[in-house]
C-alpha cells in the first residue's frame, strides 16, 4: 500500500504568490521610471503659451521663405560639413554666416552647435567629427535677409557619413 500524500492550497500558498505577483510588477515599474528619468527629459519649450502665441508669426515666416523657391545642399563626408544654398536658377546664393545645431532626437547631452566658413566654393564648411547615429540638425543661414534662413533635417550618420 503507498502512501499518497496530498497538498493542500493554503492562504500561504496565496500570499506568496500575491506577494511575487506584485513584487514583479513594482520591480518593472521602479526599473522603467529609472530608465525614463535618466534620458529624455521630455521638456519641448520653456512656456507652451508663448509658443502657442509664436505659432502665427513662424508659419508666415516659413511660407516667405518657400516663397524663394531655394534649395539647400548639405554634404557630410569625411569628418567634413559643406553647406550651401541653391536660388530657383541653381546659382548658389551668397550667405554672411551659417550656424549648424546638431540634436540627437530623444537625449540632449550629445547636442552642439557649429559654425561653419566661408570656403572657396562660395558655400560654407567646417571640420566637424559626427558621431554615428540619427541627428536632427537645425541650420540657421544668415542671407541678408528680414529672417534667417531657416531648415530642419534629419540625418542618419555611418561611418563619418551621412545617408
Amino acid at each position: 500500500m503507498s502512501a499518497h500524500r496530498t497538498e493542500t492550497f493554503t492562504g500561504r500558498h496565496m500570499l506568496l504568490i500575491m506577494l511575487a505577483f506584485f513584487g514583479v510588477i513594482i520591480g518593472v515599474n521602479l526599473t522603467m521610471a529609472m530608465f525614463a528619468r535618466s534620458s529624455w527629459t521630455g521638456f519641448v519649450v520653456a512656456n507652451s503659451y508663448v509658443a502657442s502665441q509664436e505659432f502665427n508669426e513662424k508659419m508666415a515666416q516659413t511660407r516667405a521663405q518657400a516663397a524663394l523657391h531655394w534649395r539647400s545642399e548639405l554634404l557630410i563626408r569625411d569628418h567634413m560639413l559643406r553647406y550651401s544654398v541653391l536660388d530657383a536658377g541653381k546659382a548658389v546664393v551668397p550667405l554672411e554666416a551659417v550656424t549648424a545645431t546638431f540634436r540627437r532626437p530623444i537625449d540632449e547631452r550629445q547636442d552642439h552647435k557649429v559654425r561653419l566658413g566661408r570656403d572657396s566654393g562660395g558655400g560654407f564648411s567646417a571640420r566637424h567629427d559626427l558621431a554615428d547615429g540619427v541627428w536632427l540638425v537645425e541650420i540657421e543661414a544668415n542671407a541678408g535677409l528680414a529672417n534667417p534662413y531657416r531648415e530642419t533635417l534629419r540625418l542618419h550618420v555611418i561611418g563619418g557619413a551621412a545617408r
